[in-house]
């Protein structure tokens, strides 16, 4: 919060911090680490890669008051994922400086100075950070070193020649059930299914309420008995609560409410700035084959790799995809429609 206008902002300052705090903490669990096999360890210490992921993206966006596939959101889910990786690189070519690059650093790409983004056909001058001098963003407070122009990539890009990296791979988003529920945010990157559901993890099952709906239902003096019961009945879901006012139906929406197209959209987004993989979870209330195909192709030509297709139940159906290299499959029960690569 701003102190001086009382406004909400997002803080790359802090998250750049953080994240080159954490960069440092993962490359040091490589070289400490207990490994079962002795070819887990020759890899990783010849590669050295690492896997930085998030929590609470949904969260984020209420807190500022965003639908989850409003513009603004779609332009800081890009500018997040912008100042994590510029981050993670600047910790990594900064440890290389210290250690020296990982073993295989020579002929890689990032030898060559380039960066994921250049390999997906963008240029610096596009990205979020640089679109602060033209007053066209809406995406918080940056680091002072930057808050002026931006991330300096050419500077970067000189930095990573001259000195390598210590990592090879650097950022991987994946499903984060269990560290959320201890955070007490929503998964990974991915809109809340329910505003009112029961969480069932290896501890136990949990009864759990979307707090941010709760804090602006209580505020509002909403949270009554009538409310609290249509909430059980529609499984969670403001839209049919006359009640609720409808700013606040846009920014609680499930995800079952949600166009699919914005969340891939969105995957393909930060996908320029994810060096590894990023796992994404599609979600299908009446799941068709005919839908299944066009979202399966529609993620392709984004630039996304499909893996497979979960069944849950009669009604809902999971879909998820990759933008990796690999793909590994696990079991679940009686998949609709399964892609491999």
């Amino acid at each position: 919060m701003d102190p001086d206008s009382g406004r909400a902002y997002f803080d790359h300052e802090a998250l750049h911090k953080t994240t080159k705090t954490v960069t440092r903490n993962l490359n040091r669990i490589i070289d400490i680490n207990s490994y079962p096999i002795s070819g887990a360890q020759t890899s990783n210490q010849r590669h050295r890669p690492i896997g930085l992921g998030v929590s609470g993206l949904a969260d984020a966006f209420i807190r500022l008051g965003l639908p989850f596939t409003c513009d603004k959101a779609k332009e800081l889910n890009e500018a997040i994922f912008e100042t994590i990786y510029h981050a993670a690189l600047e910790a990594s070519i900064e440890l290389a400086e210290e250690e020296g690059h990982y073993e295989t650093f020579i002929g890689s790409p990032a030898s060559k100075g380039e960066f994921q983004f250049d390999m997906w056909g963008i240029r610096a001058d596009t990205l979020p950070s640089k679109r602060i001098k033209n007053g066209e963003a809406f995406l918080g407070k940056y680091p002072e070193a930057y808050q002026a122009e931006g991330y300096d990539w050419e500077k970067l890009r000189e930095s990573m020649v001259k000195n390598g990296m210590r990592n090879s791979l650097l950022l991987a988003p994946m499903p984060t059930a269990s560290t959320s529920q201890i955070l007490g945010v929503n998964e990974c990157f991915e809109p809340f299914s329910s505003n009112l559901y029961v969480r069932r993890v290896k501890a136990g099952e949990f009864i759990m309420a979307n707090p941010h709906l709760l804090q602006d239902l209580t505020d509002r003096g909403l949270w009554t008995p009538e409310v609290r019961n249509q909430l059980m009945r529609d499984g969670g879901s403001v839209a049919n609560i006359d009640a609720v006012p409808s700013r606040l139906k846009e920014i609680y929406k499930t995800v079952w409410e949600i166009k699919m197209k914005s969340i891939i959209d969105m995957a393909s987004d930060r996908g320029k700035f994810i060096d590894q993989s990023q796992s994404l979870n599609l979600f299908i209330a009446d799941p068709t084959t005919d839908k299944l195909t066009a979202m399966h192709f529609y993620a392709w030509k984004k630039g996304l790799k499909v893996r497979k297709c979960k069944m849950l139940d009669i009604a809902q159906c999971i879909l998820t995809i990759e933008n990796a290299d690999s793909c590994a499959l696990s079991s679940y029960p009686s998949p609709l429609l399964q892609l491999t690569h």
